[in-house]
């Protein structure tokens, strides 16, 4: 009887072993699922704080000196900023240079298109500031010089364009990156209006993160949302808490432009909570500080 009622306990207690295994298993797959589902969640919900917005500075430090000058650069570059943003154009022999208009009129002491000019001859003119008082000082830069200077330190977010109405200047910044082994998503961001300068540097270089810019008033965020491009750059005035929150919700950054000088510092502190991944400021000590 003792026997008997041993193997019975026994045999209870090996299932009871087993029940107590299952059960603790069962137990840590749940709490590993509900932890997981849990961090998916805080990530997601996670707001973007105003100090990791990316600071670029536009033209340079334009503010404090001439705009796309190697001085403005330093200025900036001195501020501590993210990205240098460099506007291109192409000149009448095929080099980048840094300027933002198609003339020379508004930002040197000449006058004429960029591409009627050769790279030596741009050089005979002088830049000057757009503000205060006139400055003239330093020449136009190319975009090699450009890296000459920065490659080491800096990072950069370039702005290519159509050349009449062509594909013409992709391939040679492409070129140029990677002489100086800037093909790398972490030091250079591309960016264009142009749907088929995107679409060629996507080709060119497919691990180059790419801005899709949209002119002031001409925003579309349907079409923001469907592009696969990561980056929506947006004109300030067009910007709203509901823009930004759908374009994060369908895993778009957003980097906000400004056209007005005049207003925009009151714009950056209008848009200062509504979680803005990007600024392209005029103002970089201003913009520091929101």
């Amino acid at each position: 009887m003792f026997i008997c009622l041993n193997g019975i306990n026994n045999g209870t207690m090996g299932r009871i072993r087993l029940v107590k295994r299952y059960l603790i298993l069962t137990l840590l797959i749940s709490l590993g699922f509900a932890t997981i589902a849990l961090a998916i969640t805080e990530r997601k919900e996670e707001p973007v704080k105003a100090g990791e917005s990316l600071i670029i500075a536009h033209r340079g430090a334009n503010d404090r000196f001439n705009e796309h000058t190697l001085t403005a650069y330093k200025i900036a570059s001195q501020d501590g900023i993210d990205y240098l943003e460099i506007d291109l154009r192409m000149t009448k022999d095929g080099e980048l240079v840094a300027i933002h208009d198609d003339t020379i009129d508004r930002t040197t002491n000449g006058k004429g298109k960029v591409s009627d000019f050769t790279l030596e001859e741009l050089k005979k003119f002088k830049t000057v500031s757009t503000f205060e008082n006139k400055v003239v000082s330093e020449e136009i830069p190319s975009l090699r010089e450009i890296f000459d200077e920065f490659s080491g330190t800096e990072n950069f977010y370039i702005e290519t364009r159509l050349v009449n109405n062509q594909l013409a200047m992709e391939e040679k910044v492409i070129a140029l990156l990677d002489e100086y082994h800037l093909l790398d998503e972490k030091r250079v961001i591309l960016q264009s209006f142009s749907t088929k300068s995107l679409e060629k540097l996507s080709t060119l270089a497919p691990d180059l993160p790419l801005t899709f810019l949209f002119k002031k008033g001409k925003f579309d965020l349907n079409k923001a949302i469907e592009t696969d491009y990561p980056i929506i750059g947006i004109e300030s005035s067009d910007v709203t808490n509901r823009i930004v929150k759908k374009l994060h919700d369908n895993g778009k950054k957003v980097h906000v432009y400004f056209t007005n000088k005049k207003t925009q510092k009151s714009e950056q502190t209008r848009l200062k909570d509504l979680q803005i991944d990007g600024y392209f400021t005029d103002y970089i000590l201003y913009t520091k500080e929101l």
